[in-house]
């Protein structure tokens, strides 16, 4: 069985001119990393140039299918029907985007059935993680 997941969608840039861009961008999800998910933009889609890849709590993207979520870098909130809004909050900008709910749905769905939520928990081998921490540090 797989432990990644990736899946592309369209995100639309909202920016001051009237035309919202489509921008290729990717969800994925790590089940070694299971209470996260990331969401990467290609070179080309940003303004420096190079990929940009957010990380933030795959219960907050749950949550902000229904309610407007988050209050640091990373914020979701649903926007009309279909849409849901996220922003990425940075010290060079702000970067809003609209993706598809119902695209989000299907990646939250798939990683439900890798790692059920609130069983996350069971992914993690702590003791071996604190191993490699305390070898690391001799």
């Amino acid at each position: 069985m797989s432990i990644v997941i990736e899946q592309p969608v369209e995100a639309r840039l909202v920016a001051a001119a009237p035309r919202m861009p489509s921008i290729p961008a990717t969800l994925h999800y790590d089940r070694r990393d299971p209470f996260a998910v990331r969401m990467t933009f290609p070179a080309p889609a940003t303004l420096e140039g190079v990929e940009v890849c957010w990380t933030f709590a795959r219960e907050l993207l749950a949550a902000g299918l229904h309610d407007s979520e988050g209050h640091g870098d990373v914020r979701v909130r649903p926007y009309g029907f279909d849409r849901t809004v996220l922003e990425f909050h940075a010290p060079e900008g702000t970067a809003v985007v609209h993706v598809h709910s119902s695209e989000i749905r299907r990646f939250l769905q798939a990683t439900g059935e890798l790692v059920p939520a609130g069983l996350e928990h069971l992914q993690l081998d702590l003791d071996h993680d604190l191993a490699e921490l305390i070898r690391d540090a001799c």
